[in-house]
């Protein structure tokens, strides 16, 4: 094959400026075109100051934008550094940039990473601003914190077990008002059933006698020393989260100071009741101020996950062109694998989002209220099976989501009544199309009247 030849069937180069890392742990490989540089390949340990000295290179060289793998959490200040010294950088999804089997080098990787990124074949990953990423760290941590926590809840319902004190039973939660002071009445030296007893909360349901019999336990010290543990590790992970919640506060308000006061006041909650592990702030006060409409409005979005949505995604939903295009994102929607014009499946695609594993939590708790979502779950699974039922559903509030955000689209429940009369009169549309085509008439049956 001639030269020529050769040139006019390689691809052709869209980003002439562009450089590739294989970022490492140690050290990162960096390639830049081969016409730039006597060596196009070099290598830089993880060192902040050689960070720099690696931005310094590529600016030497003429490059613009840099392109990088999501390897772990070692791109994190790779991406910053390079940001900060003014080149693009594209973030790309590991999965987008294999390389050819049984090539696999640190510099091959790099050098191939450079030439998908200039032919323009490398896709980026979305990446939310600074003050969004901000509150997107310090909600991580805070959820990190409530998971710490209620390991430890564990091991205090564990004690008690061992001690035969039932508390479980006649409460339930034992984190809540009732049983922690309970607890930490056990804790403080009261074994008496009668006098924890009198810690009853009048909400609690169970009545004094019955906490008093469920309180009558075998206290041994040894189970008394692992449940005064498990309270004090409990109670230190409670005050680290109140830090959290601190810091989520301020970052909220720095992102308010940007948006305009909301003309209408803010609408009345769906639910007055407290969420468990709720922040100790107003949180729909500071979204509504931000956001200009109350996205918990829509069911199965409470404060806390509205906020936690916003921390993933941002407010800015232009950097997803349809609402098609964020629940793929949000892997919510069917694949597309068809070879041969057969489609060989069209499964969701697995996905660690943790803002996915919350919707689907919540389309599950929407399934069991009395709303128009609640009536699209309840048919969808008695259809095709709870778990894609949950996955449509949990698409219908991110769809929501996008448009109350994008939009401002307001959310009004018709009803789980008006959702069926719809589905209803869907049904009978379809049935008349299949009779009109089979040349056959559909009758409604008439009600027999006594």
């Amino acid at each position: 094959m001639s030269k020529s030849k050769a040139k006019s069937q390689s691809l052709p180069v869209i980003n002439p400026d562009a450089a590739g890392i294989d970022i490492g742990g140690s050290f990162h490989v960096v390639a830049v075109p081969p016409e730039r540089c006597d060596e196009s390949v070099q290598t830089f340990k993880a060192f902040t100051g050689d960070i720099h000295n690696m931005a310094r290179w590529l600016a030497e060289c003429g490059i613009k934008t840099v392109a990088m793998e999501s390897t772990g959490v070692y791109w994190v200040p790779v991406y910053q550094i390079l940001e900060e010294h003014g080149f693009n950088v594209v973030l790309s999804n590991a999965r987008d940039t294999r390389a050819v089997p049984g090539r696999k080098t640190d510099v091959g990787d790099a050098q191939w990473i450079q030439r998908l990124h200039a032919c323009g074949l490398l896709k980026a990953s979305f990446r939310p601003e600074s003050t969004i990423a901000e509150l997107r760290t310090y909600m991580r941590v805070r959820e990190r914190l409530l998971d710490y926590a209620a390991a430890h809840i564990q091991h205090i319902q564990k004690a008690l077990t061992f001690m035969n004190i039932q508390l479980n039973i006649v409460v339930s939660d034992i984190t809540g008002v009732t049983g922690m002071k309970i607890v930490r009445a056990i804790v403080g030296g009261e074994y008496n059933p009668g006098v924890l007893a009198k810690f009853r909360d009048p909400r609690c349901k169970a009545d004094e006698s019955t906490i008093c019999a469920a309180l009558n336990g075998n206290y041994q010290p040894e189970h008394l020393f692992a449940l005064r543990q498990a309270v004090v590790m409990y109670d230190a992970y409670q005050v680290q989260i109140d830090e959290c919640d601190i810091q989520i506060e301020s970052v909220l308000d720095k992102l308010c100071l940007d948006s305009k006061e909301p003309e209408v006041p803010i609408p009345k909650a769906k639910h007055r009741t407290k969420q468990p592990n709720a922040l100790n702030f107003n949180v729909r006060e500071k979204l509504y101020r931000l956001i200009g409409t109350d996205i918990t409005q829509i069911h199965g979005l409470g404060p806390f996950l509205a906020l936690r949505l916003i921390s993933e995604c941002g407010t800015d939903m232009n950097k997803w062109a349809t609402e098609k295009h964020f629940t793929s994102w949000l892997t919510l929607c069917p694949g597309s694998k068809i070879s041969g014009g057969k489609v060989m499946s069209s499964h969701s695609r697995k996905s660690n989002n943790r803002v996915v594993a919350h919707l689907r939590l919540a389309a599950t708790t929407v399934g069991r209220s009395d709303t128009a979502l609640g009536a699209f779950y309840r048919r969808l699974s008695s259809r095709i099976g709870k778990a894609k039922a949950v996955t449509a559903t949990a698409r219908k509030i991110a769809i929501l989501f996008y448009n109350a955000m994008k939009y401002g689209t307001k959310y009004v429940d018709p009803g789980a009544a008006y959702y069926e009369e719809r589905y209803k009169e869907r049904v009978l549309k379809n049935l008349k199309r299949q009779a009109d085509k089979m040349g056959m008439c559909l009758q409604v049956k008439e009600e027999c009247v006594s």
